[in-house]
């Protein structure tokens, strides 16, 4: 068998190819980018053999997964937690179609929230869908878990979700890979033809069927071997712990040996004959999880018969951020050797605008031309542009989800705001910027919207932009008027006229659009040094 040095995102990627993957669809967002990167790089992507895309948005990138499955093939779509939120419609339908060909759907999660506005739990995603969830402890287990998830869907013609955390997205481990790929399967639509048709008699079918699957979802948790019961001579106390959270439990023992029995959970609906018998057999359980409390919310409601059940929800676990060994120590009283606090040893050095980013000029043209309105005009957005609400610029007053700055600002204007700005990047504008615009536009708001475009995917590390070449026609389209749209040069030679021109689309009473365009510094650095190497080997 092959051995491979992988992310948890890249053995994700492998694990697909290597289960007989056809598509693979996603829009970057931390921590889940790099299982799209890996594929995009493969060579079945660049032989033809598989589709790897980045595409505008979280939807649209699960409805095109949904289009393989329901021509026979095996899809993935991945994003990150939040990104679920935005494919939310088609997630929570998807379990009511089922699949024709494998359907999984990744979600990284981001807990402590690294690079994210919240550290919601996945897994509640998937009860909500009703469909099985997976949450691998280590990179060799994310691996082996595609094909059974894969195989599990076309067997239980449901979608699976695999839920994964930060920890193992970016961490690196050996991973042993198959020595025969499956094929790709072949090209076949649905037996019945209205399976995907959710008119609701169908749906209400579909839905019985969904329900009278789920005894054989909660009996995959039972045997499939992903979830485990590890015996343990000590009764005092049993802990379940699920995913990487077991990764670290195992940190804390000498030799890996654990004393006191436990359940690993890696396959929801978690299995309930193994969590009964571990908890009928000691004095307490203490619940280890990343994320939410959601097993051990569960336990106290089912099982809670007086014994006491330690974890997040009574404090012996911290309610909010990451899982780490110590935290887990603290939790089995164990000593904890004293440490200095992290700004005792190292200088707090808060994230910055690259130096040369385009979007520095543009927050000081914004500034200037507010300099009179007073604060609290600019609405933002997510994106590297959002660090304009930080020193120096203090320029920006939101930052709540993709596109809301513009639909924000509508609002705001509504409400009486004078004059009303969106910040948005030219990334995030076409991921879900466009329909907040057509809303102002059709209701003639007044408001001035800011596309900074700096021609990719700035945040997740400079994956194709959507809006290249391509914003000046898609808001023309939309019908923003043409003398108020304005492309402008973000550098300095050109501050006083930039000012100029914000400032006198701020009296304008309906839709302007104002695009600063000039390359982010990253991508220009790293296009440089490749025509470099180029005309160095020519």
């Amino acid at each position: 068998m092959q051995k491979l040095v992988l992310l948890g995102d890249e053995a994700i990627a492998q694990g697909a190819i290597d289960a007989g993957l056809t598509a693979i669809y996603a829009y970057p967002g931390t921590p889940s980018t790099e299982i799209t990167e890996y594929a995009i790089r493969s060579k079945e992507a660049r032989n033809g053999q598989i589709t790897a895309q980045w595409t505008a948005n979280e939807k649209t990138a699960l409805e095109a997964a949904i289009g393989v499955s329901y021509a026979g093939k095996r899809a993935m779509a991945c994003m990150k937690h939040v990104g679920l939120n935005v494919a939310a419609d088609p997630f929570m339908n998807s379990s009511i179609t089922g699949v024709n060909g494998g359907l999984v759907i990744v979600s990284a999660d981001d807990p402590s929230m690294h690079s994210s506005q919240n550290e919601q739990d996945s897994r509640y995603f998937g009860k909500f869908a009703q469909m099985p969830v997976l949450e691998p402890v280590n990179q060799q287990e994310a691996y082996d878990m595609m094909a059974y998830a894969f195989d599990l869907s076309e067997r239980l013609n449901i979608p699976v979700l695999m839920r994964i955390t930060t920890r193992l997205a970016h961490s690196r481990a050996g991973v042993q890979c198959v020595n025969e790929k499956r094929q790709q399967n072949g090209f076949g639509l649905p037996k019945d033809s209205r399976q995907f048709v959710l008119l609701p008699s169908i749906a209400r079918r579909n839905y019985k069927m969904l329900l009278n699957n789920w005894p054989l979802i909660e009996q995959e948790s039972e045997i499939a071997g992903f979830n485990e019961y590890i015996d343990g001579s000590d009764k005092s106390m049993g802990i379940i712990a699920t995913g990487i959270a077991f990764n670290y439990l195992m940190e804390n023992f000498e030799n890996r040996v654990i004393p006191f029995p436990v359940v690993r959970i890696s396959q929801y609906p978690e299995p309930t004959e193994m969590i009964r018998r571990l908890y009928d057999s000691v004095d307490k359980v203490l619940v280890l999880e990343e994320g939410y409390p959601m097993v051990e919310d569960r336990l106290r409601g089912i099982l809670n018969h007086g014994k006491q059940i330690l974890g997040r929800l009574d404090g012996t676990i911290t309610r909010d951020g990451e899982l780490n060994p110590t935290i887990i120590a603290k939790a089995l009283n164990k000593h904890i050797p004293e440490t200095l606090p992290a700004s005792e040893v190292v200088v707090s050095r808060p994230p910055a605008l690259c130096a040369g980013c385009p979007h520095i000029d543009s927050y000081n043209a914004l500034n200037e031309a507010l300099a009179d309105a007073g604060q609290g005009h600019v609405l933002a957005d997510i994106g590297c542009y959002t660090l304009g609400a930080l020193e120096p610029f203090m320029a920006v007053n939101s930052c709540v989800d993709m596109g809301a700055s513009i639909t924000m600002a509508k609002g705001a204007a509504d409400a009486g705001l004078q004059p009303a700005v969106a910040v948005i990047g030219d990334s995030t504008f076409t991921h879900s910027g466009m329909t907040g615009l057509l809303d102002a536009i059709i209701h003639k708001t007044p408001i001035t919207v800011v596309i900074l475009d700096n021609g990719t995917t700035g945040m997740t590390g400079g994956q194709p932009s959507e809006a290249t070449g391509r914003l000046e026609d898609i808001c023309l389209g939309l019908g923003v008027e043409k003398d108020h749209i304005h492309v402008l040069n973000p550098i300095k030679k050109y501050h006083d006229e930039n000012v100029a021109i914000i400032k006198k689309e701020f009296d304008y009473q309906g839709v302007s659009v104002i695009i600063p365009r000039r390359e982010c510094i990253v991508t220009l650095n790293a296009r440089l040094r490749h025509l470099k190497a180029e005309k160095a080997k020519s």
